[in-house]
């Protein structure tokens, strides 16, 4: 019988964690795998959930709230409340289509910032769920490139170290008060 992980969708004044970005070393740093799934971790995914709703996002990775854990929360429909989030522990890239897309992407750690990315168009991943529990999934559009973000955060990697456009890259970090020494460019 699965668990279920009953969280709200709703925006809390005071979300139960603190949001971490970027510039700040925690978010460069790659994510442990967890050993254990227990009644502990799920209160942290209920916590990842209501912060991540609180703060209208639709993924949030673990290190985004300065826990060193390969855990993700994503939610691609948050006003939908029939509509479960998706769980992920321990996630692994299996498999990448061979045809990219770019869309705009943006983060909770980088409010305010909106740049175009090149990515795979499909992804399939293996994890374990809140049950602990391993599974696999094939996801393309925008769950797919919300895994993709995410697992990238798991990795001490952030969007803006893929974008492309330098010129805009500059433009927007610095509109928003990020440094542009923060960007760590993915070759």
């Amino acid at each position: 019988m699965p668990i279920e992980i009953a969280v709200e969708k709703k925006k809390l004044q005071n979300p139960p964690l603190e949001m971490h970005y970027l510039g700040d070393r925690v978010l460069r740093q790659p994510a442990k795998r967890i050993s254990k799934v227990d009644e502990e971790l799920r209160q942290l995914i209920r916590e990842m959930l209501q912060t991540m709703y609180s703060k209208d996002g639709i993924g949030l990775a673990a290190p985004q709230v300065g826990i060193h854990k390969q855990l993700i929360v994503i939610d691609c429909d948050p006003e939908n409340p029939a509509n479960p989030p998706l769980v992920l522990i321990n996630p692994t890239i299996k498999k990448v289509s061979r045809d990219l897309c770019v869309a705009q992407e943006g983060c909770l750690s980088i409010p305010g910032v909106y740049l175009d990315v090149k990515r795979p168009q499909v992804v399939e991943i293996s994890y374990k769920d809140e049950s602990g529990r391993p599974q696999s999934l094939k996801a393309g559009d925008l769950l797919g490139r919300c895994i993709q973000h995410e697992i990238d955060h798991l990795n001490g990697v952030v969007f803006v170290d893929r974008v492309d456009n330098s010129l805009a890259l500059a433009q927007e970090l610095s509109k928003y008060g990020f440094s542009h020494q923060a960007v760590k460019p993915v070759a």
